[in-house]
């Protein structure tokens, strides 16, 4: 399935994703084998919320903003019109609510809206981003998921991603929609959000959090490799009503991840790091999933108690289907993939002390 001509609705536009695949769109991935020209789309349809900034990427000629939510019906219905025979990329979604409620609004009931829009406007084909969250954590630390393990949602986002995914399934078997779901670990790279730079700046100041060994293994995927997955899921005809993982070609430890970032910002970007880790036990990790927990059951959301719970888990999976149905070769591994982050964040000024 060619893209050239084909208009593009994109969902999440304003985001850290949305940003690096209208980057894509608009002038290829380098990287990628068969993408590094870029598509030739009639036109992108990106949808931003109301208070979000346009960026640089949203600016293009062949662009155009619609600003809407996806909790709304109205919104999702005009960001569809006149789109027949698109591609929709469907990348919102939310990961740190407010309340846990707002998950369900806009992880399901936000993608029945779109679904259901982009069905009425005779799109082609959605392709959706889930998560790992719906697998929950893996048995043991050398156990890796794949597109056939059963679901085990890890609490109320993995339970939303669980329900996009089933809302995806529905819209597919009704044959009026191709649909195609992308289910992502942990990403990273340019244009990251603050939290990220957070995590960059407690390793240089000896803070990361290490519980236990900092043997457990998270499988993570360099932005550039999930956009390339997500074009793949939009052009391979076989793809169609498939789930597929995207992630880096293995997981890696904490340990490895950590020790990586550290090294390059004190070899190549010229900060001073303390060589140190915050060492916590292992158990430190139940403890907070206990209190996250606790705090979701009565519709809390604490992001540092959420994040702290998963470092002591294995999060990890296969992408072995994906390089066999679509073609899928993630060529940016975790070092070079850290070192366009801290790159892109030396040109933004994001970090102190960083030596232009």
């Amino acid at each position: 399935m060619s893209l050239d001509g084909k208009v593009f609705i994109v969902t999440g536009a304003a985001g850290w994703l949305g940003r690096g695949m209208l980057a894509a769109l608009q002038e290829g991935l380098p990287d990628s084998p068969g993408w590094d020209s870029p598509p030739a789309p009639q036109r992108i349809r990106a949808l931003v919320l109301p208070e979000d900034p346009i960026s640089e990427e949203l600016r293009g000629n062949s662009i155009e903003v619609v600003h809407g939510d996806l909790r709304n019906p109205e919104d999702c219905r005009k960001l569809c019109e006149g789109t027949r025979d698109g591609i929709l990329l469907h990348l919102a979604g939310l990961i740190h609510p407010s309340r846990i409620r707002e998950l369900y609004e806009v992880n399901v009931e936000g993608t029945r809206h779109i679904l259901d829009a982009a069905s009425a406007a005779g799109v082609g084909r959605a392709v959706v981003m889930s998560s790992n969250s719906p697998m929950g954590c893996n048995p043991h630390p050398d156990h890796l998921f794949d597109e056939d393990s059963p679901y085990q949602p890890y609490m109320n986002y993995g339970r939303s991603k669980q329900q996009l995914e089933e809302v995806v399934a529905a819209r597919n078997r009704a044959g009026d929609l191709e649909t195609v779901v992308i289910r992502a670990p942990w990403f990273y790279g340019p244009r990251q959000p603050a939290r990220q730079t957070t995590f960059f700046t407690m390793i240089r100041d000896g803070k990361a959090p290490i519980l236990g060994d900092g043997e457990n293994r998270r499988s993570m995927t360099y932005i550039d490799n999930l956009v390339q997955g997500l074009l793949l899921a939009a052009t391979v005809p076989a793809a169609r009503g498939q789930t597929y993982w995207i992630a880096d070609e293995r997981p890696y430890s904490m340990n490895e991840i950590v020790d990586t970032v550290e090294r390059l910002l004190e070899e190549e970007f010229g900060q001073t790091c303390t060589h140190g880790r915050l060492r916590l036990p292992w158990v430190t990790g139940e403890i907070a999933t206990l209190a996250d927990w606790a705090l979701q059951s009565i519709g809390i959301y604490q992001q540092k108690v959420h994040v702290l719970s998963e470092m002591n888990k294995t999060i990890a999976c296969s992408v072995a289907r994906a390089r066999r149905e679509l073609g899928y070769e993630p060529r940016i591994s975790l070092e070079e993939g850290m070192r366009r982050s801290l790159t892109w964040l030396q040109q933004q000024g994001g970090l102190p002390g960083v030596k232009g």
